[in-house]
């Protein structure tokens, strides 16, 4: 196996760095503590081709691969996750279904703005007594004439207050169950009946990331709007979406845990004890040495991973697998950097307690841990 970048992609991945570090980080701070998102964001990222990096060319996008995708997350979370988390959702869960499953309408409609960054994609599936039985959401679907009528609510909506457009799962025909009576559809945010009902504040971490709770009181959705014109897909599709969106999520975890040791490294050369730099002492160097060996080989799993996607292999289980190597690997390396830290680590004046709450997300998004065993165990035929 080739292990080695392309030029574009070193290309992409340098640019991508430069620009994390050089227009994200500044606005860190003021987002963080306002938990609020950069919004100017989303169109100076779609200029450079951030947000289309896995689409084809003919919407605008550049045409890569999974792999290309997950250099960009990469580096952008190093930066911030809560910036990368939205970033991510717009791309992966809501740009990627309208990509592989719209129609032409769709795409032009939805997919074009938002590869522009011009329109901001939510994906509406967990509501407020469904997270991972997805076969459990409430929210119904019934056609009249030429549009559906909508009513439900949705919960911990990445984007939920800021997009211009969500992207609903609902039952069409709840007798046919989960698996066939389930259908997408793209929603206006001006559409009649939907309402954001509140935006989340106060959360543990991500707090740049805006997240909203959603309401459809009899929402009026142009038939037009149901993804890929066909219904009692949905559950197929969600599912399938989210394997991509997990699969991003794996090499942003790892990328929190590298930026959380990396400042602990640099604060251990810095930091004197007893006439000479921690980073010295054997005990902090043991810390350091196992936080990176963990993160390396859950980087290259995540990646190995992200590349069988790109092939067009199965890699559910892999993906899964993964999952629970980065958040293992990442939770550790942010307990240990606060712990190499020590009282600095447990203020804010350093970035590893930051790093500390957003890590913490990772086992629960993209489906949570216990699940991802449960996918594991079926693939072992247990």
């Amino acid at each position: 196996m080739d292990f080695s970048l392309t030029e574009e992609q070193q290309m992409i991945q340098q640019t991508a760095k430069d620009f994390a570090n050089e227009v994200i980080l500044p606005m860190v701070d003021k987002a963080e503590k306002e938990e609020q998102f950069p919004l100017e964001l989303f169109p100076r990222l779609g200029e450079l081709g951030f947000l289309g990096i896995s689409f084809d060319e003919k919407y605008g996008g550049i045409g890569a691969d999974k792999v290309t995708h997950c250099l960009f997350v990469e580096e952008i979370s190093k930066v911030n996750a809560g910036i990368s988390a939205s970033v991510d959702a717009h791309c992966d869960l809501v740009l990627n279904l309208i990509y592989k499953h719209g129609t032409e309408d769709q795409k032009q409609r939805y997919l074009v703005p938002g590869i522009e960054g011009t329109k901001i994609g939510s994906l509406s599936i967990t509501e407020p007594n469904s997270g991972s039985d997805v076969a459990a959401i409430g929210t119904t679907a019934k056609k009249q004439g030429d549009k559906y009528i909508l009513n439900g609510t949705k919960l911990f909506i990445t984007n939920g207050s800021i997009c211009q457009f969500t992207v609903v799962c609902a039952y069409t025909d709840k007798s046919k169950g989960s698996k066939s009576g389930m259908s997408l559809f793209i929603v206006d945010s001006d559409a009649p009946g939907f309402s954001v009902t509140r935006k989340l504040h106060g959360k543990l971490g991500h707090r740049s990331s805006d997240t909203a709770e959603l309401a459809f009181d009899n929402c009026e959705v142009p038939a037009e709007n149901l993804l890929g014109g066909v219904e009692g897909k949905g559950f197929a599709h969600a599912l399938a979406g989210l394997l991509g969106g997990r699969i991003s999520q794996n090499v942003k975890t790892v990328a929190i845990g590298r930026a959380a040791i990396d400042a602990a490294i640099e604060y251990a050369k810095m930091r004197k004890a007893f006439g000479q730099p921690i980073s010295k002492f054997q005990g902090i160097q043991f810390k350091i040495t196992t936080a990176v060996a963990k993160l390396e080989a859950a980087k290259t799993f995540a990646f190995k991973v992200a590349w069988m996607y790109s092939q067009g292999m199965k890699c559910h289980a892999e993906a899964a697998m993964a999952k629970l190597m980065a958040t293992e690997a990442a939770q550790f390396a942010c307990y240990e950097a606060i712990q190499i830290l020590g009282g600095y680590g447990y203020v804010d004046e350093y970035p590893v307690e930051r790093y500390y709450r957003d890590v913490r997300l990772s086992t629960i998004t993209e489906g949570t841990n216990e699940v991802q065993s449960l996918i594991i165990a079926k693939e072992l035929d247990l």
